[in-house]
């Protein structure tokens, strides 16, 4: 993926990702020099082009792993008035329910701008599936992100495979697969069912596996690193 992203009229995103984007690994080392500025006010998010939508997560997670957000400076009275009557997020998150992972902050992003679904284990279920579907179909989203995380309990007992009071246990089928391919690998399996979940959201959903190959769409899994605050896309 370039550095070279049409993102419509807003030619201040355009010089910054021009600077700073060099790469699709979220994460990677931020030019000497460049100072990680103020992203645009994403007023027609839905204009973002699927390629474009997802540099601005990975811009947005370059200025959080620096200690430079951004999203603070917008206008939250603003912003909150402009989102009552309606919400065109530019992106949307499958993401874990640990407290760890706080999705708007790692992506430096705000009031009205990611479409955001959590579970433990950041597994695909039908009202996951029909979520998403939303903000695909409906709200316009143009990336979708899996994000899996470093210390992950659901996948941690998954591989353990303990008895666990309640309900807790149901979340096992789904991660299954990822356990059997990890080796016994922890950090492998976090990463294997990042790409699983993703994979079964381009195939299972006939919204998004439609968006996806026709180009509307970017799916991708990535990693939250709990230490750096980097996530990586693979």
């Amino acid at each position: 993926m370039g550095d070279h992203v049409d993102v419509g009229a807003d030619s201040g995103r355009r010089q910054f990702l021009h600077a700073v984007l060099s790469s699709a690994v979220v994460g990677v080392a931020v030019p000497a020099g460049i100072v990680l500025g103020a992203p645009g006010k994403l007023d027609a998010q839905t204009n973002l082009s699927p390629d474009a939508a997802l540099q601005e997560l990975i811009a947005g997670n370059q200025r959080f792993a620096a200690n430079q957000l951004t999203s603070i400076e917008h206008d939250l009275t603003i912003l909150k008035e402009r989102t009552v009557g309606k919400q065109e997020p530019f992106a949307a998150i499958l993401s874990c329910a640990d407290s760890r992972v706080p999705v708007e902050l790692i992506f430096d992003q705000t009031i009205g701008h990611i479409f955001v679904t959590r579970v433990a284990g950041n597994i695909v279920t039908p009202e996951i599936i029909a979520s998403l579907e939303y903000g695909v179909a409906v709200l316009g989203v143009k990336a979708l992100v899996v994000l899996g995380h470093g210390g992950c309990g659901a996948v941690k007992a998954a591989m353990k495979a303990d008895a666990v009071p309640g309900q807790i246990s149901t979340l096992y089928p789904s991660l299954r697969q990822a356990v059997e391919k990890s080796d016994g690998n922890f950090e492998k399996a976090i990463e294997a069912n990042a790409k699983i979940q993703a994979e079964l959201l381009r195939t299972s959903s006939t919204v998004i596996r439609d968006a996806f190959k026709g180009g509307k769409l970017k799916v991708e899994a990535g990693v939250y690193d709990l230490a750096t605050g980097k996530v990586t896309l693979s």
